[in-house]
Formats: structure tokens, C-alpha cells, sequence
């Protein structure tokens, strides 16, 4: 199993704000990053039968406030996903995407670092709390990696707590 969770962007710079080198780092950290490990890992993938899954992001999805980059990045990579999906689903292999939302250290310091960011973009889910990356974002991770689980690829999952709800 393959999972891509790496990024490093400028986030909280509005679009107009950002420089080559903000953007950049987004890619190279998030987007690059997927393709050049999914790469390297394609033989022993083919060879177990493995399970790639990569992380994406609301911001992708819906566009927030301040995420150009990190957005840009992140829809790059569901877009690589639905092409290894296709391409290696002979292979037994598959791709699926996961929007998490969930509090960590680095979601608490882009509150301190853009706080009219982070108003902008990050609410309460209806789920009543933001999700446990261990408890709920990762026992996910656990069950597409499970055979029960192959007919399943080139999707996107939002574990959002309701937010990502879309058609």
C-alpha cells in the first residue's frame, strides 16, 4: 500500500499574492511528490496486487479562499489518481482519493498564521467535531487496503463530517 500525504504550500495567500515560488512548493511538495513515489512504487504495487491512496482537500473541491496553490495541487493529484486508476486497474492495483478533515498541529497553525483564512474556510462540521486522524481518517485508509475493498477505485472520498457533501 502507497498512501501520498505530503504538502507544504503557502496557504492563507490570496490568488493576486501569490508568487511562482508559493506555487511552486505546492506542487513539488504535493503534486510531484504523488507522481515521482506512485512511480517508484508501481512494480511492487503490480506485484501485490497493492492500493494506492492519495490525500486531497476541500480546498480543491470547493475552491476556498487563499489555497490557490494548495488547491491547484491537491485537484492535480486526484486527476493523477483517476489516470492510475485506469491505467493499472489490470494490474489489480488500485487509486482512491480521500478529503480528510481533521484537527492536527498543522491546521491549528494555519488558524494562528491566517486567521481570516481559516474563518473563511474551516467550520464546524455537522458531525458536531472536526475528525481524529487516527480514529476516523486513518481506519478508513485501513479498509480500502482491504481485499473486501478492490472493485473500488478512481474514487474520491470526503471524510469531511458532512462538509464535503457533494452531488
Amino acid at each position: 500500500m502507497l498512501i501520498n500525504n505530503a504538502q507544504a504550500s503557502a496557504s492563507g495567500v490570496p490568488l493576486k499574492d501569490h508568487t511562482t515560488e508559493q506555487f511552486d512548493l505546492a506542487m513539488y511538495s504535493g503534486l510531484y511528490a504523488a507522481f515521482y513515489y506512485m512511480q517508484a512504487c508501481y512494480p511492487y504495487l503490480k506485484e501485490t496486487k497493492g492500493t494506492v491512496i492519495n490525500f486531497a482537500s476541500g480546498a480543491g473541491l470547493f475552491g476556498n479562499y487563499g489555497q490557490c496553490a494548495y488547491a491547484a495541487a491537491k485537484e492535480g493529484i486526484r486527476g493523477l489518481t483517476r489516470v492510475a486508476a485506469t491505467e493499472w486497474a489490470a494490474d489489480g492495483i488500485t487509486a482512491n482519493v480521500i478529503c480528510p478533515l481533521a484537527w492536527t498541529a498543522q491546521l491549528e497553525k494555519f488558524a494562528e498564521a491566517y486567521p481570516d483564512a481559516f474563518k473563511a474556510n474551516v467550520h464546524t462540521p455537522p458531525a458536531g467535531h472536526f475528525g481524529d486522524a487516527e480514529l476516523e481518517i486513518g481506519r478508513v485508509c485501513v479498509q480500502l487496503a482491504n481485499p473486501d475493498f478492490k472493485y473500488m477505485t478512481g474514487e474520491t472520498l470526503t471524510l469531511e463530517g458532512g462538509l464535503g457533501q457533494r452531488p
